[in-house]
């Protein structure tokens, strides 16, 4: 059986890196989809934090499969309005760094993604939330980070993350060595312990390019946890050696686990900002908890993905 949806909408954010830099590489993937599906509705995203209310309104409106192109920060705010809603979501990678694209194996190729999408399976993917104190809850599928990560993601602007790519991070990233790096306390299930780092991840890869959790699994039901201890930055190189070498497991300063939950907060009194980030997107200063939510995402997945995990998922039966 394949999938045919009765009405296919397309959410995109125009401004994405990806579709500006290419914009004919878009519309190409979007005659492709036509082909494919049929009509359909191309609604573009109005700025920042719109796509999950027009993924949403979508949803209610009838459609059954909702494609969304751009970045990790659009796939994530159309995820927050189709969780819980049972209509399918599909990724057409348009982003700096397509955490969930490559993740899930549908890559980084506009074209390709668009031409594999009719053979991929629905899926009823476990999400993560980020509740920090004072504000309304955040849904993740991908990653939360608190601490050193978010400090680049907040130095970092838009404008820069367009012009220079992956290119920017690494630049912010240089430009912390030598300094001081904010400590926090964390808790979770396991445990506790003083970082300056922690990754709350649901995917393996991060950024797109190294593997840092490496015991995530999108379809598990619990977190990921890597937590980076001390306020030196140049305990970093140490860390990135361990990462590229796949030796992060048992490293001194490293904890690697998994849990459903993990709890933040700045270390009694501290008045250095705690930031988070989700999915790539600055999110604001803590205390906050990291958790499993209790929605699912229906998510569009490659077969090739599915077939290498060894866990029990709930495949969604196709329409005729």
């Amino acid at each position: 059986m394949k999938l045919q949806p009765t009405r296919t909408v397309i959410v995109y954010n125009p401004w994405s890196g990806g579709l500006l830099r290419r914009p004919e590489r878009f519309h190409r993937a979007v005659e492709r989809l036509k082909a494919d599906f049929g009509p359909l509705h191309m609604i573009p995203t109005e700025g920042p934090e719109t796509a999950g209310r027009l993924a949403r309104a979508a949803a209610d409106d009838g459609a059954n499969l909702v494609i969304v192109a751009g970045g990790d920060g659009t796939i994530n705010e159309a995820a927050q309005g189709l969780l819980g809603t049972g209509v399918s979501m599909a990724i057409l990678p348009g982003g700096t760094a397509n955490v969930l694209a490559v993740e899930t194996g549908i890559g980084t190729n506009l074209l390709r993604a668009a031409a594999n999408l009719r053979e991929m399976t629905p899926i009823d993917v476990p999400a993560g939330v980020v509740t920090i104190a004072g504000r309304e809850p955040k849904r993740f599928m991908a990653m939360a980070g608190v601490g050193l990560d978010a400090r680049l993601v907040r130095q970092v602007s838009s404008d820069l993350k367009r012009r220079l790519g992956k290119l920017s991070y690494w630049l912010a990233g240089f430009g912390q060595v030598g300094k001081t790096l904010t400590e926090f306390d964390v808790r979770w299930e396991g445990g506790a312990v003083r970082a300056s780092f922690v990754l709350a991840s649901r995917v393996k890869n991060y950024g797109g390019d190294l593997e840092i959790a490496r015991h995530a699994s999108l379809l598990d039901d619990d977190l990921a946890l890597v937590i980076f201890e001390g306020p030196s930055s140049f305990r970093y190189l140490k860390y990135f050696s361990g990462v590229l070498l796949d030796r992060l497991d048992g490293m001194k300063g490293v904890t690697v686990a998994k849990s459903r939950w993990v709890d933040v907060r700045p270390c009694p009194g501290s008045a250095a900002p705690l930031d988070i980030q989700v999915d790539g997107e600055y999110e604001g200063s803590g205390p906050a908890r990291i958790e499993m939510a209790r929605e699912t995402l229906r998510l569009m997945l490659p077969r090739p993905f599915l077939a290498s995990w060894s866990g029990t998922v709930q495949t969604v039966a196709r329409t005729a």
